[in-house]
């Protein structure tokens, strides 16, 4: 085999391979290579896409639900899945897909309720950020999209390991240490490296990707010569400053990691410490409305 035809990156394939086997990382559903094939056609058509996913109950329920929720703040409300596709368009509703089918890759994921939930807070505040802030080189959806899968190696580490929770207790309680540190201390891996990639597997976008896999390293958001996209870090800072939100609304999330990257958020953001408690107030309004 010459250069030419070597896969592009054979390391994080054979990572990826060795992950889904040996992490237990859910298997790409066969949903979003149906969407995705649909999306990349001359004439991609909005019904056919319609009856896959209305074939689902539970996909079809939950984009009707993703369509009407405050983030997106149609005036009209969605009643089926055709207008929901139509009003979302077909990137966003086959993100929207792969958002839900994540929950039902998890069988007990009731077991996990109060972290769909926070996820689904920081979601909708990052996509509210992103707009409200109107943040250069970031799209509103790729925040939205980051902020609910920015986590979701937890999950999965939660299933697969038994002491993962006293883990997150000490990661979430420290104000120095890199979160990823405490992981790695006890695991062959961390939620970040996870997340990305499932997040890669999934056909997310590359920027999501990569701002999964660096979130919680304050160098990687800082340096400019750091390798990540600006648009990734800051996707990192809209989510990091969204779940400072959630914090200060509803006393939930009580992680450290505002003490850590807090100023690097700001900085990439353009914002001061009194811009940020005048956001306080709008945000507990939008997550009132999340249900």
């Amino acid at each position: 085999m010459t250069n030419q035809q070597k896969p592009a990156h054979p390391v994080v394939d054979e990572l990826l391979e060795r992950s889904i086997r040996d992490i237990d990382i859910p298997p790409r559903p066969q949903i979003i290579d149906r969407i995705r094939h649909e999306m990349h056609r001359d004439e991609p058509n909005m019904f056919v896409v319609g009856r896959l996913i209305s074939r689902d109950v539970s996909l079809a329920a939950g984009l009707i639900k993703t369509a009407n929720s405050p983030y997106f703040g149609f005036s009209l409300r969605v009643r089926s899945v055709n207008e929901a596709l139509m009003m979302l368009g077909l990137d966003a509703a086959s993100r929207a897909i792969a958002a839900i089918s994540l929950h039902k890759a998890f069988p007990n994921s009731a077991h996990y309720e109060r972290f769909w939930h926070t996820s689904a807070e920081i979601a909708a505040l990052s996509g509210w950020l992103a707009q409200h802030l109107a943040v250069p080189c970031v799209r509103a959806d790729d925040a939205y999209t980051f902020g609910l899968f920015r986590d979701c190696g937890i999950v999965i580490l939660l299933r697969r390991f038994g002491t993962y929770r006293d883990i997150l207790m000490r990661a979430n309680r420290d104000g120095e240490r890199l979160f990823t540190a405490h992981e790695l201390d006890a695991l062959p891996t961390h939620h970040a490296v996870v997340g990305s990639l499932l997040a890669q597997n999934w056909w997310l976008p590359e920027i999501i990707s990569q701002a999964i896999r660096s979130h919680h390293d304050p160098e990687m958001l800082d340096r400019f010569d750091s390798g990540l996209p600006l648009a990734s870090r800051r996707l990192i800072a809209i989510a990091q400053t969204a779940e400072r939100l959630v914090q200060q609304a509803t006393g939930g999330s009580q992680t450290r990691e505002w003490d850590k990257l807090g100023p690097s958020c700001l900085r990439l953001l353009d914002l001061d410490d009194e811009t940020l408690a005048g956001l306080v107030e709008p945000a507990a309004e939008l997550i009132k409305r999340i249900d």
